[in-house]
């Protein structure tokens, strides 16, 4: 697609500025659907049996008398579902159902269908394995010895000449970098050499995964997801379960977080082919613990880094070895972490080698920018240790090597008119640099980088009669898109914001869009709706010159209106969109805009951090003390506290409530740098009647925390904070940290004793 360079200095008058959120109050109000509010009658619910085991091979596996208990209507196994053997598919469906042999603890070993959640519990229960136990490993460093027990006997390492002959739990070792390396660190006044290691780390989004699947007997399938992709789960789940991929319509619900584990599918094939079989639709929802033992974390990884240095703080030399953890399934992470590492800096000679080694933990998913936090944490320390080395200021070190236009990368591209060095003099300007740290408190920074991807889009503009404009998108919404191509349309038309509706479509309702993923979302959905808004105003622009009679040249699109040009013109009135809607049925039928696009041009991108941190002496505990969020906006930042603030600080408020004989209640405040210190704007008790558990206290807390959101925002509007908020006080009380076992068992005995002070019975 050529760029319009006419637009290059275009000045905006909405695009920048803060409106509503089309989203905003189904969020707030809890009347947004997310992917466990699906529903369909007659649906069954769904379960699975996991394994127990980290690796065994399933010797038998009887599922007879869970098929025979009333009330179960299907039953899946490995054996129900098509052999991919020699397809590219396999990886992904015997992550989703262990076939042969169970490759980590959580692996999905059944699962059953059955009118309710206790009579499906009860089937699993019936279900019979025998498993015979192998060796196992979950360290990525032991997973790469010689005597290491193997994960996976089909795989032989890919990157290394010559190629193996004896499989491996390494399955692919990518290596970058240009120069001589070792010329590079004999130069070097100063060597630093660090190993690292990082653990694996899950993505901890507040939706757990969720679906609802029906196929008919004619074959057509309909799947209701929490997902960041619903093209590529239509895609991948087709393919999987060998249907056609007309016959299945995915929608996209609301997602609660997904920060890419929500990019691979998990239980939506089972859930499809659990339906298929019974012939009704299935809903499954993943508990919490099943999410954090079978959904994909980030990797665990393995790190060794050397740089060379000159006493001036010219950098001569870095070299990183990656070892990436995949868990039981091949992937590119190790490939992801290598191109990433040194891709901050200028380096004569540097080398990057990344290793995706396979252990016997979860498949591995995205986490923000995958892969590239892990070298970042390995090569951005090693570089503070050679500022250190040196006695140079670690700002002024990376200045020193930055990457700027015409940098050859490390992982071989020549970078156009983009580098670190702007991000870098901003850190060192900014007010923060110079704020005083007390004692037990220490100030940190670090440079990051990711590539960038546009990828395949696709977008509608419809116009009805009344003006109001639908936008139509492909991508799944994960953090706002459709307020920012609301005002990307509303900018192109020249009309107001709230005349745009956005929605996001199904898959049957627009061709195919990739998944929003990688930072490609807004870039390549803005791109094809820019399109799409300029389409439609070519075509408002022929219907504005059929009703004037007047060739289509004669035509402007100005701020929102078609005016004619010409002097002989002059007696012309504009045409507002509204006004040429209004007419749609007169001049040739609806009004609309379409655009597809693989969107190109996509840089990468470069950015440098700060963070100042607090250590106890007592616990070793770190707490961020300074965080630029917090100060960006205009009005400030709103916490709900599930407690009575200031009596009830910090995590397991409803717990220390009734532990302390405290009142329970929510909060709604201001965040600040302390732990729920910030002003107060309202606070209400809970009325604790006898009977009531600590789950139910848990639930009527947060209840009455959206509650209390709400009425915040509605305020806001009103523009009564100033006259509400007030400062907290002190409290007698600590700020509490999670709750353990023994406290909860403490408060669990006073709530059925009813011996909590507060009760309102």
């Amino acid at each position: 697609m050529t760029h319009d360079q006419s637009f290059t200095n275009q000045k905006f008058k909405l695009v920048g500025s803060r409106v509503n959120r089309p989203d905003g109050v189904d969020k707030v109000t809890g009347r947004a659907k997310y992917g466990a509010d699906a529903s369909a009658a007659g649906q069954l619910v769904a379960l699975f049996l996991r394994s127990p085991h980290a690796h065994a091979k399933i010797k038998k596996l009887d599922t007879s008398r869970a098929e025979k208990l009333a009330g179960v209507k299907a039953v899946i196994t490995s054996a129900d579902l098509p052999d991919h053997t020699n397809g590219a598919q396999l990886d992904v469906l015997e992550n989703c159902m262990a076939r042969d042999r169970v490759l980590y603890d959580g692996h999905a070993v059944a699962a059953v269908a059955a009118i309710d959640k206790e009579t499906a519990k009860k089937a699993l229960k019936l279900i019979k394995v025998s498993y015979e136990k192998l060796p196992h490993v979950t360290d990525v460093d032991e997973a790469m010895k010689p005597e290491a027990p193997l994960v996976r006997e089909d795989i032989f390492t890919r990157g290394i000449d010559p190629k193996p002959t004896e499989p491996s739990n390494v399955c692919k070792v990518s290596t970058f970098g240009h120069g001589d390396i070792e010329a590079g660190f004999d130069e070097a006044d100063v060597i630093i050499e660090k190993s690292y290691k990082t653990e694996q780390t899950h993505q901890g989004y507040i939706e757990p995964h969720a679906c609802l699947a029906s196929v008919g007997p004619d074959g057509n399938g309909e799947l209701w997801v929490t997902t960041q992709g619903h093209y590529t789960y239509r895609t991948v789940c087709a393919a999987l379960l060998g249907m056609d991929m007309a016959k299945l319509k995915v929608t996209s619900s609301e997602i609660g977080g997904g920060f890419g584990g929500k990019t691979h599918v998990w239980i939506e094939p089972i859930a499809l082919a659990l339906s298929r079989k019974a012939n009704r639709p299935v809903k499954a929802v993943m508990t919490r613990d099943e999410v954090f033992k079978a959904s994909g974390p980030t990797c665990s990884t393995s790190m060794d880094i050397k740089i060379g240095a000159k006493k001036d703080g010219t950098i001569t030399a870095g070299s990183a070895h990656i070892r990436y953890q995949d868990g039981a399934f091949r992937g590119q992470w190790g490939q992801l972490g290598a191109m990433t590492a040194f891709a901050c800096y200028d380096l004569k000679n540097v080398q990057s080698v990344g290793y995706d080694v396979l252990v016997n933990r979860p498949k591995v998913a995205a986490y923000r920018a995958p892969s590239a936090p892990m070298a970042a944490f390995g090569v951005e320390s090693t570089m503070d240790l050679v500022a250190d080395a040196i006695g140079m200021d670690p700002i002024d070190l990376r200045i020193k090597n930055a990457a700027k236009e015409g940098t050859r990368a490390s992982y071989g591209p020549t970078y156009g008119p983009i580098g670190i060095g702007p991000t870098l003099e901003a850190a060192k300007n900014h007010p923060h640099m110079r704020a005083k740290l007390k004692k037990n408190q220490g100030r940190g920074m670090a440079c990051g980088f990711w590539f960038n991807f546009g990828g395949q889009t696709c977008t509608d503009i419809n116009i009805s009669a009344d003006g109001t404009v639908n936008l139509t998108l492909g991508t799944v919404d994960v953090g706002g898109s459709r307020a920012s191509m609301s005002l990307i349309c509303a900018e192109e038309l020249g009309i107001p914001y709230d005349q745009v509706k956005a929605n996001v479509a199904d898959t049957s309702s627009l061709g195919h869009n990739d998944t929003t993923e990688g930072s490609r979302g807004t870039f390549s959905s803005g791109m094809a709706t820019i399109f799409a808004a300029r389409e439609a105003i070519e075509e408002m622009k022929e219907r504005a010159a059929q009703t004037w009679d007047i060739p289509v040249e004669e035509v402007e699109w100005v701020e929102g209106e078609a005016r004619a040009i010409g002097q002989k013109n002059d007696n012309l009135p504009p045409l507002t969109l509204k006004e040429i809607a209004a007419r749609a049925a007169a001049t040739g039928g609806p009004i609309a805009g379409h655009n597809e696009v693989v969107a190109d041009g996509a840089g990468v991108s470069f950015a440098s951090h700060i963070c100042d941190v607090e250590v106890d002496p007592e616990t070793g505990g770190t707490r961020i003390i300074r965080g630029e969020v917090l100060e960006y906006p205009i009005d400030g930042v709103l916490n709900s506290h599930p407690g009575l603030l200031p009596e009830c600080r910090g995590s397991a408020s409803p717990a220390w409530s009734v532990y302390h004989d405290i009142p329970i209640g929510s909060s709604t405040h201001f965040c600040d740098n302390g732990i729920d210190t910030g002003e107060l704007l309202l606070k209400r008790e809970v009325s604790v009647r006898r009977g009531m558990t600590y789950e139910d206290l848990c639930y009527h807390t947060l209840v009455l925390s959206g509650v209390l959101m709400k009425e915040a925002l509605e305020a806001y509007f009103e523009g009564r904070w100033g006259e509400m908020r007030r400062p907290q006080g002190e409290s007698e009380h600590p700020t509490f940290r999670n709750a353990p076992d023994e406290i909860l068992n403490v408060v669990r005995k006073k709530l059925a004793d009813q011996t909590y002070l507060h009760y309102v019975d």
